[in-house]
């Protein structure tokens, strides 16, 4: 080795090093440069965490998750990470000014060895010629992979307006995204509350709005366009929810105004004058209702089957005038459902939160049915825009209510479960306030909800200068096949009329 450092100084010329040597010097010269173990040989303990964002710190991370790659927000010369499972291979990393894009091959071969045990990240920093450590990093891998896609809304966070907008799907394996569909080629207009049965790829609906309007399905690998809104019911429907069954979708039907506020704090509310629920029959084509999804007194909204299909969960509050406004406050209830004769049966109550002086949105039971996460806020139930709004978690057998610890001084609104179980997405605005941002959390046997961490991208400074926002966050077992071009193909005149049936 010394001979072949020797031979380096007195040859600055490359060719005839190589000449003299070989490229195998080069690769030997390369290994002793970094030091057999890849540690560094000299650094003094900074004695705190490094600053990085996103917070890869403490977080448990699917087996199979795209590489968390972050940026180091601390003053220093230049950087190294080594990214390992204790005792075994590592992955290193050099970075010059920050930030830490990791292998994927080798990020993916060290997740997987790294199933069920704790990962480490080590973070050093060059400053005046000498190396600090900081604090270790302690991650977790767990042992159930998360769905394969996630599938959401990219629109601008405006109240009435937007340019483009589409509903997209990202491999959460790796970085690609692509449109499911997008409004270029819809002439510009809206499309919302896409949904899925069972996390099933195969079995999804959206809506189209304004220009070219009606529900989307598509089920058994057939796409049809339907006009949901008939004369006897509210509107064409809006807030959706699949039947596992996979051919019912429950739907609010809702007349629905904006108020805008100039109070400090406050910039919008969301509030249904009338509301009810209705479900759609995909096979017959016939929209039902039962006294009591559709009373005059109350405002039923927001849906959500169990997993075995024999309730149907909805939000319902007394209809008070509209200048009341923040007094309506939703209650969580529940209503008997049988699949072979569609006919609904008894109500129960499963939340009075109205009675806390609190309102309830979003219920979403787990695929196991032990569990019901939902959102509260202080009133209303378009918790987007509440910053209040908190994630609760209902245990469905013991009755007791806990509020997990996912939540942030900011709104955290949607939410759904993976086909497992084992994993959580939601949206938040923890990061800044105003746009909503998708979160994933790890959810054990046990029923506790650990440290959530944003959806990796890879390029770790995405979230500062992207300005859009994730709706409607949804994980579906694998990739859609469908695209913008096979979806604008359907036509206007070939919209198939629900008809409602009493």
């Amino acid at each position: 080795m010394r001979i072949m450092l020797q031979l380096l100084q007195k040859n600055k010329n490359m060719k005839t090093l190589k000449s003299l040597c070989g490229t195998s010097l080069l690769m030997v010269l390369f290994i002793f440069s970094f030091g057999c173990s890849g540690k560094l040989a000299s650094y003094s303990e900074e004695g705190r965490d490094a600053s990085i964002f996103p917070d890869y710190n403490g977080v448990t991370f699917p087996p199979n998750i795209a590489p968390a790659n972050f940026m180091i927000r601390e003053n220093a010369d230049k950087f190294r990470v080594y990214i390992h499972l204790q005792g075994k291979d590592r992955i290193s990393i050099n970075s010059g000014k920050g930030k830490v894009i990791i292998p994927g091959r080798k990020w993916k071969k060290l997740l997987q060895e790294c199933r069920g045990n704790d990962l480490f990240t080590e973070v050093y920093a060059k400053k005046n010629g000498k190396w600090f450590k900081y604090n270790t990093i302690i991650n977790h891998v767990a042992n159930e992979n998360i769905d394969n896609y996630l599938v959401y809304r990219l629109i601008e966070p405006g109240f009435e307006t937007w340019s483009k907008m589409g509903i997209y799907q990202r491999c959460l394996e790796n970085y690609s995204e692509k449109p499911v569909m997008v409004n270029d080629m819809s002439d510009g207009n809206c499309m919302n509350c896409h949904a899925f049965c069972l996390n099933n790829s195969n079995i999804m609906m959206f809506h189209m709005r304004a220009q070219h309007g009606g529900t989307i399905i598509y089920r058994n690998n057939k796409l049809e366009k339907v006009n949901t809104k008939t004369s006897s019911t509210i509107s064409a429907g809006v807030y959706p929810s699949w039947h596992p069954g996979g051919s019912i979708i429950a739907f609010s039907v809702n007349n629905i105004v904006q108020m805008f506020h100039s109070a400090p704090g406050r910039k919008i509310d969301v509030i249904d004058t009338l509301s009810d629920v209705v479900i759609y029959d995909t096979d017959t084509k016939k929209i039902s209702t039962c006294n009591a999804l559709s009373t005059k007194e109350n405002l039923e909204t927001f849906p959500s089957w169990s997993p075995d299909g024999k309730y149907l969960y909805y939000c319902s509050a007394r209809a008070i005038p509209l200048e009341k406004y923040d007094q309506v406050r939703y209650d969580l209830l529940k209503i008997a459902f049988d699949p072979v004769s569609k006919q609904f049966g008894s109500v129960d109550t499963v939340v009075s939160a109205s009675k806390k002086k609190l309102s309830v949105s979003f219920p979403r039971v787990s695929p196991d049915g032990k569990y019901l996460l939902f959102c509260m806020s202080d009133y209303g139930n378009f918790s987007i825009w509440h910053q209040e709004s908190d994630l609760y978690m209902k245990n469905l057998k013991t009755g007791e209510i806990t509020k997990p610890d996912i939540n942030s001084g900011q709104s955290e609104s949607y939410h759904t479960w993976s086909s497992s179980g084992r994993w959580i997405v939601f949206s938040s605005r923890r990061l800044d306030g105003l746009f909503t941002r998708p979160f994933i959390a790890y959810f054990d046997t046990s029923g506790k909800a650990c440290k959530p961490f944003i959806l990796p991208q890879k390029d770790p400074s995405f979230y500062n200068t992207f300005i859009k926002s994730y709706n409607v966050p949804e994980l579906v077992t694998s990739e859609i096949k469908l695209n913008p071009r096979i979806l604008s193909g359907l036509t206007d005149d070939k919209i198939i009329p629900a008809a409602f049936e009493k």
